[in-house]
């Protein structure tokens, strides 16, 4: 078992003892989607700590999206629920760069594209190819494009 799955599970059977129902059920629903991501496709297989984190963080996007959508629907409580439980996931997850240090890496592609000779919004293809690699589960997807697509124009 790999290191993060067993942390998970170690922390979903401290949250039984400790009768914690949201971490529990956080924790319960994030450990049945990495076992059905294992189970996924022709062979079972063990997932890479790195293949977890990415399935942590897809339940921590959703998340975050459904308390949106709670919030916009009026249910504060089922919000407040969804972003408790967004928040538990994210201390499984590495730290996400702060605006400054995602403005930088986003600059330096721009000015890598631009290089090699890709100009205005046409180059976002070129520009987010150079910027993924580098903050790969660190940056929400929407967040860094945003900010691509703003570097870009102005």
């Amino acid at each position: 078992m790999t290191t993060l799955k067993s942390k998970l599970q170690e922390d979903l059977n401290a949250a039984i003892k400790e009768r914690d129902e949201l971490r529990s059920s956080t924790l319960r629903l994030t450990l049945a989607a990495i076992t059905k991501e294992e189970v996924a496709g022709k062979e079972k297989r063990e997932l890479s700590d790195e293949e977890i984190t990415k399935v942590i963080t897809r339940e921590a996007k959703k998340r975050r999206e459904a308390a949106e959508a709670f919030a916009q629907g009026g249910r504060a409580e089922s919000a407040e629920r969804e972003k408790a439980e967004g928040e538990i996931l994210a201390e499984y997850l590495p730290k996400q760069l702060s605006d400054d240090e995602l403005q930088q890496i986003v600059a330096q592609a721009v000015d890598e594209a631009k290089a090699a000779g890709a100009e205005g919004p046409r180059a976002m293809g070129q520009v987010m190819k150079i910027v993924n690699p580098k903050v790969a589960g660190l940056a929400e997807g929407g967040r860094v494009a945003a900010l691509v697509k703003k570097q870009l124009a102005g």
